[in-house]
């Protein structure tokens, strides 16, 4: 088992693609070319393109003779600067990080300023247009619970059922105050035991809505009840989300 961290800027997300650089393909090629096999990973979560992690898992089965525990010094030193292991561990060969009950908590950064900051613009959202994070933090109270999140979801889901369980919201705001600059952070924290596509983005792009005034933070319940992607705010960029923690439960 890997506990593997991405910057995905460069990469189609998580899963594989012909054609197309992912994180699974370059996990799978450095393997290979390291234990002399054909290995193909298994992801706990199949990140969107853009999408960053601290810490995805993945297993795979080897015969390779090198211990556990050194597949992520000798993985680092093949693996890209933009991703790297954080540790790797022999699992019990059942397990499947899909498969089992576990919790991902994933972060959406914003950044709120007159002007953008070029260093902060791979990993947070920017937007001028003032936001009140008080008015977000009353509006994410509502998506807290086992609720059907058909209206936060994408039309293009494969799920077979959108109820899903959120077991919390945070919305809390931090200053990004430097020489010259009057911004702000505002992040946007989620936490549930799985998530449908695009879900997290869409609930950063209507608490957006509700910080910028466009609708009231009691809104965000009836929109739920609709169970309707056009009643849901717009799916914010995937640059701002990062997958910063799994547990297993």
């Amino acid at each position: 088992m890997l506990t593997v961290s991405y910057d995905g800027t460069d990469y189609c997300g998580w899963q594989l693609q012909p054609g197309r650089e992912t994180i699974e393909g370059v996990l799978n090629r450095c393997i290979s070319e390291l234990t002399g096999e054909t290995v193909e990973v298994i992801g706990a979560s199949r990140t969107d393109s853009g999408v960053h992690a601290f810490g995805n898992v993945a297993v795979f089965d080897t015969l390779s003779p090198i211990p556990a525990e050194k597949f992520s010094y000798a993985l680092n030193q093949r693996l890209p600067e933009d991703i790297r292991i954080q540790g790797s561990a022999e699992a019990p060969e059942d397990f499947h990080p899909r498969h089992c009950e576990s919790r991902k908590t994933y972060e959406y950064r914003i950044y709120n300023a007159p002007f953008a900051m070029p260093v902060k613009r791979l990993y947070s959202y920017f937007t001028y247009a003032p936001l009140d994070a008080e008015r977000m933090r009353q509006g994410a109270a509502f998506l807290v619970g086992e609720h059907d999140f058909k209206s936060f979801c994408s039309v293009d889901t494969q799920a077979q059922t959108t109820v899903r369980r959120v077991d919390s919201v945070e919305v809390w705001e931090e200053s990004a105050a430097g020489i010259g600059n009057a911004g702000k952070e505002i992040v946007i924290r989620v936490a549930g035991r799985g998530f449908l596509y695009n879900m997290v983005r869409i609930m950063a792009g209507t608490l957006m809505e509700v910080g910028r005034g466009k609708l009231p933070p009691e809104r965000v319940k009836d929109i739920l009840a609709a169970c309707d992607r056009q009643a849901a705010g717009p799916t914010a960029p995937a640059c701002g989300l990062t997958l910063v923690g799994y547990e297993f439960l």
